[in-house]
């Protein structure tokens, strides 16, 4: 897997948020059963940027936990079966997933907020948003059911918990 990953602000998180992510991401797709090697591209940002990139790229100015720009519309949500030569890095033959911005100050917040660990609501956010990114969503009340499940059986699958 290929991970580009970056990091703006001062804000650090409590943990190594890129090892994380690794092994957050690859997890994910492990258990969605990909044949494929991946690569995503992750930013890690504050508030005002992540409010800025929604403005930009959904017209709604305020800030969000995390956003998801999927590279390959599936069909099928997490049918990787459609995936085609042109949705692969020529040179290194992963799956080109698409790009996750991230809040940190979401992250420390959402995990009080919640009720649990940074760490936890870090790995949550990445789940939820590698799902958007093999096309799963929540619009309708199905989807949200289908992609709370998932998402639920996969953070069990992590072994991280509440």
């Amino acid at each position: 897997m290929t991970l580009y990953y970056d990091e703006t602000g001062d804000t650090k998180l409590p943990f190594e948020s890129l090892s994380i992510a690794e092994t957050v991401i690859q997890g994910t797709l492990r258990y969605l059963e990909s044949p494929y090697d991946a690569e995503v591209n992750l930013l890690l940002t504050m508030n005002n940027e992540i409010r800025e990139i929604n403005q930009e790229h959904r017209n709604i100015d305020k800030a969000t936990d995390v956003l998801s720009f999927p590279a390959i519309d599936f069909e099928v949500p997490g049918d990787f079966s459609d995936v085609s030569t042109f949705d692969l890095n020529p040179e290194t033959k992963e799956l080109i997933l698409g790009d996750i911005v991230i809040s940190k100050e979401k992250v420390l917040s959402q995990g009080d907020e919640y009720g649990h660990s940074p760490l936890r609501e870090y790995a949550f956010l990445i789940v939820h948003s590698v799902l958007h990114l093999v096309g799963y969503d929540h619009m309708e009340e199905d989807e949200k059911e289908t992609m709370e499940r998932i998402q639920k059986a996969i953070m069990e699958y992590l072994k991280i918990s509440r």
